[in-house]
């Protein structure tokens, strides 16, 4: 009976700890919610600045498309995450400012591709 008892309780022990790791990931705040999203017009790219580092996203703007030239993250933001957080977050911007998307950077283009709630951004008629 102790031995029963005592491997439950180390069960629960480790569920519950399982748990509390959990949580505290799902309330876990990303370094792109962190740091501020800057549209820098002048030099025509979404810019994040994370430490010392500075993550962008060139780009082009005509008519009511915008197209997505380059996609540079610093070597010094070790997240794996940030790439697909940073796109996230550029993208609910400019779908709040109703352009079309035109992905020209092959990291940009395979990131539409895998979601596909971006691909309806997309101009009508190009397919990636």
């Amino acid at each position: 009976m102790t031995i029963f008892f005592c491997t439950f309780a180390k069960q629960s022990y480790i569920n519950s700890a399982h748990y509390l790791r959990f949580l505290r990931n799902k309330t876990k705040i990303t370094m792109v919610e962190a740091a501020e999203l800057i549209d820098n017009d002048f030099l025509r790219q979404f810019e994040i600045k994370i430490d010392d580092h500075l993550a962008k996203i060139e780009y082009s703007l005509q008519e009511r498309k915008i197209f997505l030239t380059k996609l540079i993250i610093p070597e010094g933001i070790k997240d794996q995450d940030f790439s697909k957080e940073f796109l996230e977050a550029v993208f609910e911007q400019i779908q709040e400012r109703n352009l079309s998307i035109v992905p020209t950077s092959p990291e940009i283009a395979k990131f539409v591709r895998s979601n596909r709630k971006y691909k309806r951004m997309l101009p009508v008629g190009l397919r990636i």
